[in-house]
């Protein structure tokens, strides 16, 4: 079984997954990230594959790709630092970026070298759902691998049952129609969107995402989802503490207040 789909089989609620983007804050840290962050309990991980015009990102994932990319980091040398990472980590990996790398890198090739890093899925914020359906899911799909889709508060109704009757994995529920970043609360209009999505039933669980940073976005995101993805945050902290270890503990410690 797929560690995602293992992962929301044996746990129902305040599942939490980070986000942090690879070669960002050192050349070749990715994997020690990965390693302190499962070794913390830290349920999914996403390793973002830096990329120069992150559309969907906000200006503390945008400056973590741009030092990634100026530390020399791509998918090739990404690939490269994740080749033993499964010797010592079970929890879910997903690839998070944009189509452009990808398919300079080859999508088919992608896939192979996910399948043998131990990667579980992706996630492209550009990728239009008739070319995931058409062309990427097929292949995908031999190779094991889940396609997260998104959702966000413009996301039709039709749309999302058409999502959640065609993925696997989860539905990452974007909060908000904005690029990722910190927020101090959910405001009505977020929440308005959260109630709808509850009352469609729909199939497979939900992670909510963007803008997930103290006690009250946490325990909202996680009272109306299967869990929180933390991004922005936890990024700001990598470049703000001096170990990996520190910058999850004072993560850990800001979602308590």
């Amino acid at each position: 079984m797929n560690r995602i789909n293992q992962l929301f089989q044996e746990k129902k609620s305040n599942i939490l997954s980070l986000y942090f983007c690879a070669g960002h804050p050192t050349a070749d840290g990715t994997a020690t990230v990965i390693r302190t962050l499962a070794e913390r309990g830290i349920d999914m991980i996403e390793v973002g594959i830096p990329f120069s015009d992150p559309m969907a990102d906000g200006p503390v994932i945008q400056d973590a790709a741009t030092k990634a990319l100026r530390n020399g980091m791509n998918l090739r040398k990404l690939f490269g630092q994740l080749k033993d990472i499964r010797k010592d980590v079970q929890v879910p990996l997903i690839l998070m970026g944009y189509l452009n790398p990808v398919m300079q890198y080859g999508f088919e090739n992608f896939c192979k070298s996910c399948e043998e890093c131990g990667i579980d899925g992706m996630i492209f914020p550009d990728l239009p759902f008739h070319d995931y359906m058409e062309t990427y899911k097929p292949v995908a799909d031999r190779y094991g691998l889940k396609i997260i889709m998104l959702i966000t508060p413009e996301t039709s109704e039709e749309r999302i049952r058409f999502i959640d009757r065609n993925t696997d994995g989860f539905i990452y529920m974007v909060s908000s129609a904005a690029t990722t970043g910190a927020q101090r609360e959910f405001d009505e209009t977020k929440q308005a969107y959260f109630n709808k999505v509850n009352s469609m039933q729909l199939t497979h669980p939900r992670m909510i995402g963007f803008g997930i940073s103290n006690r009250q976005t946490l325990e909202s995101a996680q009272s109306n989802a299967a869990g929180a993805i933390i991004g922005s945050k936890f990024v700001a902290l990598l470049d703000r503490c001096d170990t990996v270890g520190e910058a999850l503990e004072t993560l850990l410690d800001e979602l308590k207040k």
